[in-house]
């Protein structure tokens, strides 16, 4: 009988990517979220995250979790509010699991937690960072620490716990990419402030078969990165993205100081980077598909226009 999967935030970039290539694969899918799907082959679930309810049958049936709830980073300014809803919507969601798996009597196996590399920190320049590198400083850095710890007591209930260290994540569907090639399309791209700032990226079919890897290895377990094993800088980044959409970067790099006006504190994610290792989940066996950027742009660029 398939293994059935409930998948929280199923509703954002990675979640209907990820049930497209699980459904292929032969399990069962299901959701859980404040609204249920309009998809009719998919059973939804809902929660209320304040009132600490889950409806009956989500946890009970699930035999493995997938954990990608989490308010967007880049979807607004970083206003206290909106910090805090950042942080809370995080810690809370997985602290409800956490206390339903603690109650309820269910067959579930493995918990699969998305992270960041936000982990570690705002700017490490170009030194590599892997799963056993301290976590860094700032917001993003200690929103991440937070949330690993939280999702960490679910290995207390007997579970395979894993938490993916997320980069940046490439899809056609949203995030930052279509965002990126838009300014690259009307002429007004530009590296943005010094350009040598790395940008730790995957491909979103790679992350989406790192999740089934680790959902089908029983001896995966705790912290992985998931990013591609080659790295960019942003000004590697934005040239090569051009170079696929058949643009020229006339423009000259936007100046740190005007992103931060225009953007605040968020001004970190495009300001700062991270080189990131994806030595450790390659050691247990999972080949990347895309490792060359301008592949993975050719590929998801021609499904934009498919």
């Amino acid at each position: 009988m398939a293994k059935n999967v409930l998948i929280t935030g199923a509703s954002g970039l990675i979640g209907s990517r990820l049930s497209e290539i699980l459904i292929e694969e032969g399990y069962q899918v299901s959701y859980l979220g404040r609204k249920r799907t309009s998809q009719n082959h998919i059973k939804s679930y809902i929660w209320n995250i304040q009132e600490g309810f889950i409806e009956e049958g989500a946890i009970e049936k699930a035999n493995i979790v997938v954990h990608l709830a989490g308010a967007g980073v880049a979807d607004q300014r970083w206003t206290s509010a909106r910090k805090d809803v950042i942080l809370n919507s995080r810690l809370q969601t997985t602290r409800l699991l956490f206390e339903k798996l603690s109650s309820v009597g269910h067959s579930c196996e493995a918990f699969i937690s998305a992270s960041a590399i936000g982990y570690y920190g705002i700017d490490t320049a170009d030194e590599w960072q892997n799963e056993n590198s301290q976590a860094g400083c700032g917001f993003l850095a200690d929103v991440t620490r937070q949330w690993e710890m939280e999702v960490a007591r679910l290995t207390k209930l007997s579970l395979r716990v894993v938490m993916l260290r997320t980069g940046i994540v490439l899809s056609n569907r949203g995030g930052a990419l279509p965002k990126i090639a838009q300014t690259i399309k009307a002429n007004l791209g530009a590296v943005l402030g010094s350009g040598n700032q790395f940008m730790s990226w995957i491909h979103i079919d790679d992350y989406c078969k790192i999740v089934l890897h680790a959902m089908t290895k029983n001896d995966i377990q705790g912290v992985y990165n998931a990013v591609s094993p080659t790295p960019v800088t942003n000004r590697e980044f934005t040239r090569t993205l051009a170079q696929v959409l058949k643009k020229t970067i006339w423009l000259p790099a936007v100046p740190g100081w005007v992103l931060k006006i225009v953007l605040g504190e968020m001004a970190q994610l495009v300001l700062g980077g991270n080189r990131v290792s994806s030595q450790k989940i390659q050691s247990t066996g999972y080949e990347f598909e895309y490792t060359e950027l301008k592949v993975a742009l050719s590929n998801i660029l021609k499904r934009t226009e498919g």
